[in-house]
């Protein structure tokens, strides 16, 4: 027990018990435990390589790469980076084919804000391409570096 004297008052510290903390607030450290699992685990989530928008760009011009656009068409003729070839997510699986010609190329693969591509970089290494990225943030994080696309 710890005796502090503040100001003539006389103040009583016993020793904390977390054990017995937990088990008085089961429901509230529950809460907060879960809350912050779920915050954590879009995190701790294997992603395949990601390149930045420089990176991307310094790729393309190497002249070596392939351009994977996996967004839906309407979304594709909006805006795309230029010489992009586009194959939508949901066809990927039945459409790879015709990117085996390009298994010795680096393939970036890019959809709006990343998160398709992720998935289109699992299908494709799971399929044999050795060399794939995906650009982080997507074409959003392409046009807010104030790079150019293609209508």
């Amino acid at each position: 027990m710890f005796q502090l004297l503040f100001y003539n008052a006389r103040i009583v510290l016993n020793h904390w018990n977390p054990v017995k903390f937990i088990l008085d607030h089961l429901l509230i450290v529950s809460i907060v435990v879960l809350s912050g699992g779920a915050l954590l685990w879009p995190a701790l989530q294997p992603r395949g390589k990601r390149a930045s928008a420089l990176e991307v760009t310094q790729l393309i011009n190497r002249g070596k790469s392939l351009v994977l656009d996996v967004r839906g068409a309407a979304e594709f003729a909006n805006g795309h980076l230029r010489d992009a070839k586009n194959i939508p997510l949901a066809d990927l699986a039945s459409r790879i084919g015709e990117l085996d010609k390009s298994k010795s190329k680096t393939i970036i693969v890019v959809c709006q804000t990343g998160a398709r591509a992720d998935k289109a970089v699992k299908q494709l290494t799971a399929a044999g391409f050795t060399d794939v990225v995906s650009l982080d943030g997507g074409v959003t994080a392409w046009q807010a570096a104030g790079l150019l696309t293609a209508k």
